[in-house]
């Protein structure tokens, strides 16, 4: 193990211990270099990863404070990484999204308010508005089911799920199933969706995210070319 990262462990296990909390401030270099046991370059090279992970926080003329730690913040990178991924890998992340989201809207179905459930509605109503107009439909069709998972109150699992829900390939999917003629199907599948949510209905809420998460996978399977690349979108 490096110093580095014997370094990174031991700033690790301070936050984790809770000796330094969300929104504490590090102890000055000397003293900070001292309690890793490394000079202060390695000990800057350690915090500058830290804060490159949003565990730390460099806030100018005040210093480096650890952050509030929520999932929103420290998951942040997931949809970086997931709009770099290419081919038969977007089937497995399309697989991960199907097994996570389903139950995901199930369990919105027992815990959805009525303020959520009328956010919901506003967005399949812009879909069924917005046509053939693909950037549209892209863009309410993620807040739909971003609007979805968050009424489970779980952080971590929207983090998550919005990660993963790569916005360039939900775009190439609404585009081919505009040229194929096909967005009314999908449209339907979200009004099954919110007509089981709008019935406090867990099992056949998550039937039907399932089927609807299917399609996209069925699309995927169909039109993927080879191992590196899917069709052009928009």
């Amino acid at each position: 193990m490096s110093q580095t990262d014997k370094a990174l462990t031991r700033l690790r296990e301070m936050i984790q211990s809770g000796e330094l909390p969300p929104g504490s401030q590090l102890p000055p270099e000397q003293e900070l270099a001292s309690e890793l046991g490394v000079g202060r370059n390695i000990m800057r090279e350690a915090v500058r990863a830290l804060v490159a992970a949003r565990v730390l926080e460099v806030r100018r003329g005040n210093g480096t404070f650890v952050t509030s730690l929520e999932p929103r913040l420290l998951l942040q990178g997931i949809s970086s990484a997931v709009e770099l991924l290419r081919g038969a890998t977007m089937l497995e992340l399309t697989e991960v999204r199907r097994l996570f989201e389903s139950a995901a809207t199930g369990l919105a179905a027992s815990r959805m308010s009525p303020r959520q459930l009328a956010e919901v509605r506003g967005h399949l109503e812009a879909m069924r508005a917005a046509a053939n107009d693909v950037e549209l439909l892209n863009q309410h069709d993620a807040a739909f089911h971003r609007a979805v998972v968050a009424a489970t109150g779980n952080e971590t699992l929207s983090t998550v799920l919005d990660g993963i829900s790569s916005r360039t390939l939900r775009a190439r999917v609404w585009r081919g199933l505009v040229d194929a003629d096909a967005a009314d199907r999908t449209l339907r599948e979200h009004e099954a969706i919110y007509d089981a949510l709008a019935a406090g209905d867990p099992i056949r809420a998550q039937a039907a995210a399932l089927m609807h998460i299917t399609t996209t996978e069925n699309w995927l399977r169909a039109h993927l070319r080879d191992d590196t690349d899917l069709p052009s979108g928009p």
